[in-house]
């Protein structure tokens, strides 16, 4: 609990939004189309919506880009929600965390994933200066896993589309893996970011942005009690951000 206040504390200062632990998107890492041939999961499944063979790898980073989750096991197909939603050790933490009333720590995602009271999205649609401001701000702070991803394929380049990783899916989210683990020491160490400008850096996709996704995350069934509850925390929010 003491490192999540650590984290909550240092987002505040950079960012000024409150109650921030983390902030999580997905990127897509280029494969070489999967041999079918005894293969789990169908070649076809790994293409993305941009039309080639990718893993799609979903990252939670701190403030300062270090990387705090990854999941490189889905393919490139896979909605980013549907990943989030697989995460269950993160998920549970803070779902645990919010039911024993610890009130105030979020992730912060776009508007692809599931409006929670731990995980908090932009407004689809503003109506209000103060759902204004939210959206400027939570999109600001959102910004530093955009910049976390970039830097992380600027380091490794291998992760680039351009450069496809020449392997089978499974070994390739291994290689992820170790890339983030590299790119952590290297964030503690403070080692200098690599040149964003050079080798094609500016081709990196930053993920799925789906302004259309239902903030309840169930497609038209009975809303759940908690997305009530979220919709409350992000006025809040917004109103205290706008009064500031």
């Amino acid at each position: 609990m003491q490192k999540i206040k650590q984290i909550r504390n240092e987002f505040f200062i950079n960012t000024s939004f409150p109650g921030v632990v983390g902030c999580i998107d997905c990127t897509h890492i280029a494969i070489v189309p999967p041999n079918n041939q005894n293969a789990e999961i169908p070649e076809y499944i790994y293409v993305n919506r941009k039309g080639y063979h990718s893993l799609n790898v979903q990252l939670i980073c701190d403030s300062k880009l270090y990387i705090l989750s990854v999941n490189a096991k889905f393919p490139g197909s896979t909605a980013d929600s549907h990943i989030w939603n697989s995460t269950t050790d993160i998920k549970n933490i803070l779902e645990e965390l919010y039911r024993r009333e610890y009130k105030g720590i979020y992730l912060l995602g776009d508007s692809g994933y599931a409006l929670r009271p731990w995980l908090l999205t932009p407004y689809s649609e503003t109506t209000t200066n103060e759902e204004e401001k939210y959206n400027k701000m939570q999109m600001s702070t959102r910004s530093i896993i955009e910049r976390c991803n970039g830097v992380l394929k600027a380091r490794f380049r291998c992760l680039l589309k351009h450069r496809v990783l020449h392997y089978t899916p499974k070994k390739s989210g291994k290689i992820v893996n170790a890339c983030v683990i590299l790119h952590n020491m290297c964030i503690l160490a403070k080692i200098p970011v690599p040149d964003m400008n050079d080798d094609n850096v500016e081709e990196i996709d930053f993920g799925i942005i789906n302004n259309d996704y239902p903030e309840d995350g169930t497609r038209g069934r009975n809303v759940n009690p908690e997305l009530v509850e979220s919709r409350r925390i992000r006025d809040n929010i917004a109103r205290c951000l706008y009064n500031r």
